[in-house]
């Protein structure tokens, strides 16, 4: 009788192992450990006193004739039935989508399984809550403009060292009586606890505030318009660009190009999210006296400029477009306009034969003595910020997730858009806006 009902459970065991949904630990009679199957998300020990799995089939054969009662052999010519009618061989996985609570308890029952529901709709998963954790820790600044931040917990006696930006964000540190001590960028100090939230209060903001960014890590990506390699190719994003990323998928993120929103694998790029920082004293007055010479270098070298782009077609230079009293950001709005119609070619840069985006601007912005670099990314950071789309003037340049282009005035900008569209003029509104850098 025993040896029949342990091959009874361990054919029980053996219909567990198809179901792939649940993580089951069975614990044996005996610390000797024979065998390990870790499939489908089970872990099995068996003792040395129990059967073996690879050795169940002829285990049944052997014993087929010999006498037992109806129940056992009943059992018995199921598990041999089984066993032959399967095309899979022994220590072979088998995988199904669903089981019956019935069956869960046959298998607890004979064999002390203890049986874990770990579909993944109701999974949280590490990343979620190690992510929902950091949020918790952050301060986020919530005022017109910004909040200083001081060196003591105090209006009157605590010095200015730097400023937190509205919905700009720190790492929280203390509270000292109503005042928040945080770590932000290169500042460290107090806020006013009433110009900020932070725990929980903190976790959605983090969220509207925080840019969730997809940087990509291969040398062409192919951006596709389903989460797919079997959907269509969208458009082709350079490697290190970034891209706003609108849904996270198991595998795939979706994402926003010029070409409208489609889906990258998440082999090829990286995941983050991007806050704004505090500035501190000492980097406010660096950025502006920085920023005063690159003007005064720019529009020096913008009037003494005069190149002329290459092609068949007869194009004005960018000397024709500045004079001593015009505005060089508008010379620059103005010359980039000549180039409407022209092609656009993925990693080209020249003004006539074709330029991506990036190149394009580029390569106006060349004409005029600035070196630029080859990347909607980075020129993210080039020059100095502008405060909104409100706030821009000809020749500053209008970053979007995966694409940039030259503000002309009048709420419109001038870019290299689409293969399928070349060099063209757009409102300036049409996408949203991550970023307006003046250069002049």
């Amino acid at each position: 009788m025993k040896r029949p009902i342990m091959r009874l459970a361990a054919f029980t065991m053996t219909a567990a192992l198809v179901f792939t949904n649940y993580s089951i630990d069975s614990y044996a009679t005996s610390n000797k450990v024979t065998s390990v199957l870790p499939q489908a998300g089970i872990t099995y020990a068996l003792g040395s006193n129990q059967v073996s799995l690879s050795n169940l089939q002829e285990s049944v054969e052997n014993d087929k004739q010999q006498d037992a009662d109806a129940a056992a052999s009943t059992s018995k010519s199921a598990v041999a039935e089984a066993i032959e009618a399967s095309d899979t061989k022994t220590d072979v996985t088998p995988t199904a989508s669903a089981i019956t609570n019935s069956i869960l308890s046959d298998i607890q029952s004979a064999t002390g399984a203890v049986i874990r529901n770990t579909s993944k709709e109701t999974e949280v998963t590490e990343e979620e809550q190690s992510e929902e954790e950091m949020f918790k820790t952050l301060v986020i600044a919530q005022v017109n403009d910004y909040v200083n931040v001081r060196d003591l917990p105090d209006e009157n006696e605590g010095e200015v060292v730097g400023k937190l930006y509205d919905k700009s964000v720190g790492t929280f540190i203390e509270e000292t009586n109503g005042w928040y001590k945080i770590k932000s960028g290169s500042v460290e100090g107090y806020v006013k606890g009433e110009y900020c939230v932070t725990g929980d209060d903190a976790v959605e903001l983090a969220k509207q505030v925080g840019t969730r960014i997809a940087t990509v890590t291969t040398t062409t990506l192919k951006v596709r318009g389903g989460p797919s390699l079997d959907a269509e190719v969208l458009g082709l994003v350079p490697i290190e660009d970034q891209l706003v990323v609108e849904e996270e998928l198991d595998e795939w993120v979706k994402v926003s190009i010029e070409e409208g929103d489609g889906y990258v694998s998440l082999d090829y790029v990286t995941l983050s999210t991007e806050f704004v920082k505090a500035e501190s004293k000492a980097e406010e007055e660096a950025r502006l006296a920085k920023e005063r010479a690159a003007r005064e270098a720019a529009n020096k070298a913008a009037k003494s400029s005069t190149k002329s782009s290459s092609g068949s077609s007869s194009y004005n230079s960018a000397s024709s477009y500045t004079t001593a009293t015009s505005s060089i950001g508008s010379a620059v709005a103005q010359f980039a306009q000549q180039f409407v119609g022209n092609p656009y070619v993925y990693g080209g840069t020249s003004l006539t034969n074709g330029a991506d985006c990036s190149g394009f601007v580029m390569s106006v912005y060349a004409n005029f003595g600035v070196s630029l670099p080859h990347s909607s990314g980075a020129d993210r950071s080039v020059g100095a910020a502008v405060d909104g789309l409100a706030n821009a003037q000809p020749g500053d340049i209008v970053c979007y997730s995966g694409h940039v282009a030259i503000y002309i005035g009048n709420g419109q900008i001038v870019h290299a858009s689409t293969a399928k569209t070349g060099i063209k003029i757009s409102d300036a509104g049409y996408r949203t806006v991550l970023a307006v850098r003046r250069i002049f």
